[in-house]
């Protein structure tokens, strides 16, 4: 029971976070296409008064993963189990968050591609069969004990879709992947959370911040956040455009949405000369774990194109030499 408890409170520690994001797909801004279809989903099921199917949610962190999650229950009219992954160590923490779900509930799980294959083999009879199976006892002696579970929806994210294993991937009836946001998306999203915040944010201040957003929401709105504060330091009810590039300057954002961690990533690249340089020799060059070099750093410039991934590591592209006002040299292994 303590570990039900721990379990969901897990759900409810960044409510000020949470404050900002949308409750429907009304607010919900961009990703037009998965809100398209889930709507028909939703519609469906509710209509034949059955639960969603399982979805998998992937793409890069701060996309607006667990938005989607918490919006789907709410349309669906459930109540949502939020866990993460790594918080799943024993098949007996899957089994009682599982066997605490309501009929309908919706189970959240972050970073599902860190459960590991002994919690994945419980998981596959209660997504399938709604049937939860525990072994008892060891060798000869082990029984199997088969318990109904109430249907539920299990809403999977992962940022490293890969990384599943086939068997659970196809366990998900739909599975979507969100793609970076639009600077003009961003600039919405930016307005409609400055009110909530009981600022005003002026288009072209919107539209700076979301430049220097990464394309993500999550970034956005805490960028939101701190040009906030500068405002109102400066007893300022409206951000405008000269408060936010005072504010971005001094967090040192620049105008290509870079941190000073990008910035050393991409130097570090093009002072390869092209070479190419494997993960674990970048993580060691900036003191840096991979997994925050792949989850954090690595996604957004990819999509750009500032570097490429070859078999051989990471190259620095034309567009990162141009971003540092460097002359590009070419890259060894072209043709």
């Amino acid at each position: 029971m303590d570990r039900i408890v721990e379990i969901e409170k897990y759900s409810f520690d960044e409510t000020y976070e949470n404050s900002l994001r949308p409750s429907s797909f009304d607010g919900y801004i961009g990703q037009e296409s998965i809100k398209k279809n889930l709507n028909v989903f939703i519609a469906a099921a509710k209509k034949r008064n059955e639960c969603l199917d399982h979805i998998l949610f992937s793409g890069p962190a701060g996309l607006g993963k667990t938005t989607l999650a918490n919006i789907i229950s709410y349309e669906m009219g459930a109540n949502i189990k939020t866990t993460a992954a790594p918080m799943i160590e024993k098949s007996g923490d899957l089994a009682a968050i599982l066997t605490n779900l309501s009929e309908g509930d919706v189970l959240f799980i972050d970073e599902i591609h860190r459960l590991s294959p002994a919690i994945e083999e419980v998981l596959y009879p209660a997504m399938e069969d709604y049937r939860l199976d525990i072994i008892i006892g060891s060798g000869p002696a082990a029984q199997t004990i088969k318990i109904d579970l109430p249907k539920f929806t299990l809403i999977g994210a992962t940022t490293r879709a890969g990384m599943l294993s086939n068997p659970l991937r196809d366990r998900f009836g739909m599975q979507f992947r969100l793609e970076f946001y639009k600077d003009s998306e961003l600039a919405t999203i930016l307005q409609k959370a400055a009110l909530k915040l009981n600022k005003t944010c002026e288009e072209d201040a919107a539209l700076e911040i979301a430049k220097r957003s990464r394309s993500t929401p999550r970034i956005a709105l805490r960028l939101l956040k701190r040009v906030r504060d500068f405002a109102d330091v400066n007893d300022e009810k409206n951000i405008t455009l000269k408060r936010a590039n005072e504010a971005l300057n001094s967090l040192g954002v620049n105008e290509l949405g870079f941190d000073a961690m990008d910035l050393r990533y991409l130097e570090l690249l093009t002072a390869a000369k092209q070479k190419p340089m494997g993960l674990a020799s970048i993580a060691a060059a900036l003191s840096e774990d991979e997994n925050t070099i792949e989850d954090v750093i690595e996604p957004y410039l990819l999509a750009n194109g500032y570097i490429e991934r070859t078999a051989k590591g990471r190259i620095a592209s034309h567009k990162s030499f141009s971003a540092l006002k460097l002359k590009y040299q070419k890259n060894l292994f072209e043709e």
